[in-house]
């Protein structure tokens, strides 16, 4: 098996010399993509055998998810009269489930035991991320759609991946999973009406209708897999074994679909998307950060909150453009941002951890030349 990941990754190298000479001295970047989706695929099956690449294997895969609804949307728009953005909200509420199975009652005790820091996080959650959001969509002067979508990716609640970067990050996991669980069950109304007030003047939202839209897509697979997990335990185990598996194909069939649908404006905007991407993302988490330290929080609340600030839903902020009618446009700053948040959240996790343990080894150091001198 290590000779074959060895030869993968050698494989990956070899194409991405390939895409760069295709780029340089043949038909641009288009005809680049069989090298960019094959490099991609061998990187992130035979990076498992590496640390630091099996760690980002996630994000190496929506990448190469991403690369293949971008060199190859004909193939991932329609079948005859079906159009592939029809699964996209299925897909959602499939995820929903899952996080409503892996979910109880307990999730919530931290809003009793530390409501300060759950407070904090929410406030910080709702108020950092649709701001600046919307101060990035006015300063890059985004056409109105493309706009509303980097509003809108900043008004969602945190993601379900937040909470793994909480875990290798050291930070307070128990903090994470209330502050994600209560920011999704709060978004059928919160995420609609920052709409309304951050991006009304950039599309027409019919709040009323958002809020039931955002409730149908959360909400009822949400309180399905608490009932699944309340009820039917047995289930629930056989289930969570598949069902995170079956989620994360999910996400990668989104990004998919909805790059497939999106390309021209992509082609047309897509740099400086991504750039707002890094922007808004990066402020998210050191503004998020920050509040909990101007708070008084300790370091690992604070990591905690960072996170959660940063990390957005992705998937939710492509049902919700999808259930306007304006996936290709008003859902493109979503397919920006999910590879660029798990890049980055993945890196600062791992730097938090990596400082933690030189801190710890620095201690023990300390220790035994103090016990030495004795």
């Amino acid at each position: 098996m290590k000779k074959i990941n060895k030869f993968l990754l050698a494989a990956s190298a070899i194409l991405v010399l390939l895409a760069i000479v295709t780029f340089i001295f043949g038909d641009g970047l288009l005809a680049t993509g069989p090298f960019v989706v094959g490099s991609l695929i061998c990187l992130a099956i035979g990076g498992r055998s590496v640390s630091i690449l099996n760690q980002m294997s996630f994000t190496i895969w929506v990448m190469a998810a991403v690369s293949v609804g971008f060199f190859y949307p004909q193939y991932f728009q329609k079948i005859g009269d079906f159009k592939f953005t029809g699964f996209i909200v299925p897909l959602i509420q499939l995820i929903m489930f899952t996080m409503g199975t892996e979910m109880s009652l307990k999730d919530f005790e931290g809003v009793i035991k530390t409501p300060k820091a759950v407070l904090i996080g929410l406030v910080s959650h709702f108020t950092i991320m649709p701001l600046v959001g919307f101060t990035l969509a006015k300063s890059f002067g985004f056409p109105p759609e493309i706009a509303a979508g980097v509003i809108l990716m900043g008004s969602v609640p945190s993601g379900v991946t937040s909470n793994v970067l909480a875990f290798i990050a050291k930070a307070n996991m128990p903090l994470s999973v209330t502050i994600a669980a209560i920011s999704t069950l709060v978004a059928p109304f919160m995420t609609p009406l920052l709409m309304k007030l951050l991006a009304g003047q950039y599309v027409a939202i019919d709040l009323q209708a958002m809020m039931l839209h955002v409730a149908e897509i959360i909400i009822l697979p949400i309180i399905l897999g608490l009932l699944v997990n309340r009820f039917l335990i047995n289930g629930v185990k056989r289930l969570q074994t598949m069902l995170p598996k079956i989620s994360m194909l999910g996400v990668l069939m989104m990004m998919i679909v909805i790059v497939s649908s999106g390309r021209d404006s992509l082609l047309e905007i897509g740099p400086l998307l991504f750039l707002s991407a890094m922007i808004h993302h990066t402020i998210g988490y050191l503004l998020g950060y920050w509040s909990g330290r101007f708070m008084g929080l300790d370091e690992a609340s604070c990591r905690t909150i960072s996170l959660e600030v940063g990390m957005q839903n992705g998937g939710l902020a492509s049902g919700i453009a999808l259930q306007m009618g304006k996936i290709a446009t008003v859902g493109l700053a979503s397919v920006i941002a999910v590879p660029w948040m798990t890049i980055s959240g993945s890196m600062l996790s791992n730097w938090w951890r990596k400082k933690d343990n030189e801190n710890k080894e620095l201690l023990i150091l300390n220790e035994n030349k103090s016990t030495e001198s004795i």
